[in-house]
């Protein structure tokens, strides 16, 4: 294997995007529970409404794991990135489309954390 190989980079990229994989994952999870309390909530008309159940919480602790996930590994990607040299990198290739991704997930994953918060209230 020569001394600068650019699927070094890939494999990095593959790990990121595996890592964003998971953090849609528990995002989407917070999202699910958060409303299926909310569904359970609905359905029981016949008890105290004033009790909260702890699905909302679940939902916005997972959503948050989720956004810190991403933010994370995108820094720790990042980071990984600015350590190559200009031969492990492939020309004309940016690495910027991957960071963005992986940001972008965590003010998603923030922004739903707190459209659960507020919507719970």
């Amino acid at each position: 294997m020569p001394e600068n190989d650019p699927r070094v980079f890939f494999a990095a990229e593959r790990t990121l995007l595996a890592w964003i994989r998971t953090a849609i994952g528990l995002v989407g999870m917070g999202f699910v529970v958060a409303r299926f309390g909310l569904f359970l909530r609905l359905i029981r008309t016949h008890e105290d409404t004033g009790r909260h159940l702890p699905s909302g919480v679940l939902g916005v602790v997972l959503s948050l794991a989720g956004a810190a996930t991403a933010a994370i590994a995108t820094w720790q990607h990042r980071r990984y990135c600015q350590t190559l040299g200009p031969a492990d990198l492939p020309p004309r290739y940016r690495s910027e489309y991957a960071v963005m991704l992986g940001f972008g997930l965590t003010a998603a994953g923030v922004l739903l954390a707190l459209e659960l918060i507020l919507s719970e209230w």
